[in-house]
């Protein structure tokens, strides 16, 4: 037997390639190409389009070099994949380069007949098979545009959140394409770019984003008893102390409730309030994400 691996390390190795998620997270990439692949052969490629971020700034080049645009993805995203291997981790290096380059594969090899010649229509489907694309990939823990990576790694060193820096950075990308291409290629790849953004919220915080309730009411217990039992939810009571007007001293010691729920459940959560209590002051606010607790899982996780 040879000795130089440990036995515990081949065991761990194979119960992860044949586990579940390995295979669901290629699953999500594969899916997250092919849908990337007919954006960008079925819509903006025939028509000049292109999107923002790294996906973007290759289909510009494109457009201005006479390098193919398989060789420029894989180009434009090499410092990417580097900067993801320092940033987060290996295995997300290796699975961005496969997905990229598996991308580069299809959009050099694949044929896909142009469906429609509405500008309109190309710059919102466009980008919504190309959000599509990146939100799977995302969702199998792999990026095919690695603008997100270079955006956190300069959030972590600057005053910028990751938002302003792709805002910044596609502001200069559409201002690159108005004057060397046409003002109205970038005013429609502008529209393709919001389009594939959207899609990509989408995939990534699902139809059940989550929401924050906090809910004032004198009927506290009530209420407690309803998102418990009835709704099947968590319920955390807090302590405050507050009023307002002449009643400011004389509400000490209040019970606020707090839960969170999806968006899905909010209209069912809200009605049951106002049977119980109408006057409730109920405050809502959105949620990137929960982890534990009574959080049933999102869909694709």
């Amino acid at each position: 037997m040879n000795q130089s691996q440990p036995i515990g390390t081949e065991t761990n190795f194979l119960s992860t390639i044949t586990s579940w998620p390995f295979w669901k997270d290629f699953l999500f990439i594969a899916i997250g190409i092919c849908m990337a692949s007919i954006g960008l052969k079925g819509f903006l490629l025939p028509n000049g389009f292109f999107d923002g971020g790294a996906m973007g700034m290759s289909l510009l080049l494109e457009l201005l070099t006479p390098v193919n645009l398989s060789v420029l993805i894989v180009l434009v995203n090499i410092p990417f994949i580097l900067l993801g291997a320092r940033q987060f981790s290996i295995s997300f290096a290796i699975k961005s380069s496969l997905a990229i380059f598996g991308l580069a594969l299809m959009v050099h090899y694949i044929e896909v007949p142009t469906i429609t010649a509405d500008k309109l229509l190309i710059a919102v489907f466009g980008g919504f098979f190309l959000g599509s694309g990146i939100g799977f990939s995302i969702r199998g823990g792999a990026v095919i545009d690695g603008t997100e990576v270079l955006a956190i790694s300069v959030s972590r060193k600057s005053s910028l959140t990751v938002g302003d820096f792709i805002t910044v950075f596609n502001i200069f990308l559409f201002i690159i394409a108005a004057i060397f291409v046409t003002l109205e290629t970038a005013m429609y790849s502008m529209l393709t770019y919001f389009s594939a953004s959207k899609t990509v919220d989408f995939f990534i915080n699902g139809v059940e984003e989550y929401l924050g309730v906090m809910i004032m009411s004198p009927q506290n217990e009530e209420i407690k008893s309803m998102i418990s039992y009835d709704l099947g939810r968590g319920v955390t009571v807090l302590k405050s102390d507050g009023g307002y007007g002449e009643k400011a001293n004389l509400l000490p010691d209040r019970k606020v409730l707090f839960c969170v729920i999806t968006r899905l459940e909010v209209t069912r959560l809200l009605t049951a309030i106002e049977k119980i209590d109408p006057k409730a002051f109920v405050i809502q606010y959105p949620i990137k994400d929960t982890k534990g607790g009574m959080i049933k899982k999102r869909p694709m996780h």
